[in-house]
């Protein structure tokens, strides 16, 4: 392959200067996770590889991002609309399809042999089961919680990505891609030869972050935060769609037994390696993941003004919509309890009383423990989550179908 098709990324570089910046800090924010990973000392080894990986990026990605950005009189390129149609119809469907495009979908086609679709599958379920207590974690615990530490913030403030006007459009393609990912065969292949939806904006994701790398890669201050996308924030990333949201829901009052922790932790394995994240960083354990994230908490630098900015833009979004002003409210109560007075006073959010996860709790008492084990409980339980994913899609998109073309960045 020709040397422009190449990531263009030279040796091994110290870790950027936001790497253990605020240290004291984020041990102060981190008590309860280090206590629930029982981290009795920091890995020092651990805390390296974590600092190199801020500096490495998804190689498979990167060399299709640089075909996609070809001038377009060159046949190597690629094209957006190609990208669209391998995914959705198979490389056999593009014409002539240049080699960089038969590479990455030879890549992320080559399922690992430690995939287990049966537990992909069981995954999935929990996942879906959780309903609007996933929801309400990926928002206030993972998503805004991960606006109290810089870089990643500062990217998305950069791209435009979740600030004033887009917000509404980017929570909507996240929520479609969490709620297709948890659908039943989402993530494996039909009898058509297809794959499933999630499968396919996963991949799509994968393909748009290598893109944004490329695009900022020599305007971003890679001194000061590493690589724009890089394997140490997609760690910390992923475990805020699985540890993170298995210990939210459980402080929701959600019960999740051993069994389902492992199937969603392997769910959220796969779906790390579909986005190019290192296997180092991919585990089928929940203590695990809880360890890592705690060392990858500890390398985070302080907050900056782009966290305060992204976290008022949601709040001020969720006022936009239907009964906005109860489900912001909400919201700030649940953030309040989560996150705590010190993270809401630097993210300029105003605390709350918890009042909204008293009620929360309450409901899933009734919901979880007791309505669940009656007859009819489970389907009672799974039609309920399908009308959360129905009513979200509603708010953000004015319908209760999700927008089939609404592939997130």
């Amino acid at each position: 392959m020709s040397a422009s098709l190449q990531p263009e990324l030279t040796g091994p570089a110290a870790p950027p200067s936001r790497f253990r910046a605020a240290e004291a800090r984020s041990r102060r924010l981190g008590r309860t996770l280090r206590a629930v990973a029982r981290v009795r000392e920091v890995d020092e080894d651990l805390m390296a590889r974590i600092g190199a990986g801020f500096h490495e990026q998804d190689d498979v990605g990167a060399r299709l991002a640089a075909a996609l950005r070809l001038p377009a009189d060159d046949p190597r390129r690629v094209t957006h609309r190609q990208l669209r149609v391998a995914l959705a119809d198979g490389i056999a469907a593009v014409p002539d399809a240049p080699e960089a495009l038969r590479t990455f979908l030879a890549h992320v086609e080559a399922t690992p042999s430690w995939v287990d679709p049966a537990l992909v599958e069981e995954g999935a379920r929990v996942y879906r089961r959780f309903g609007q207590n996933a929801a309400d974690v990926l928002l206030q615990l993972s998503l805004i919680g991960g606006y109290r530490f810089g870089g990643p913030p500062d990217l998305l403030v950069a791209t435009g990505g979740l600030v004033g006007d887009s917000t509404r459009r980017r929570l909507a393609e996240t929520q479609t891609w969490t709620a297709a990912l948890s659908q039943p065969g989402a993530l494996q292949r039909g009898a058509d030869g297809r794959w499933g939806e999630g499968w396919r904006l996963t991949v799509h994701v994968r393909a748009m972050h290598a893109l944004v790398n490329a695009g900022f890669l020599d305007t971003w201050d890679v001194g000061r935060w590493g690589l724009p996308i890089n394997q140490a924030d997609q760690a910390g990333t992923l475990g805020l769609f699985d540890g993170v949201v298995l210990l939210g829901v459980r402080a929701l009052g959600v019960p999740v037994t051993r069994a389902e922790s492992r199937a969603v932790m392997h769910l959220w394995r796969y779906v790390g390696w579909l986005l190019g994240v290192d296997e180092q960083w991919l585990v089928d354990d929940e203590r695990e993941r809880h360890r890592t994230n705690y060392h990858v908490l500890l390398a985070q630098g302080d907050v900056t003004p782009a966290g305060a900015r992204l976290s008022q833009d949601i709040v001020a979004m969720l006022r936009t919509l239907p009964h906005g002003r109860w489900k912001a409210e909400r919201t700030l109560s649940m953030l309040s309890l989560f996150l705590g007075r010190e993270s809401m006073r630097d993210l300029g959010l105003p605390w709350r009383p918890p009042w909204a996860h008293a009620c929360v709790l309450g409901l899933n008492t009734w919901r979880y423990r007791i309505d669940r084990r009656l007859p009819g409980g489970e389907a009672r339980l799974e039609r309920w989550s399908e009308a959360v994913v129905a009513r979200v899609m509603a708010d953000y998109f004015g319908t209760d179908e999700p927008a089939v073309g609404a592939l997130p960045a």
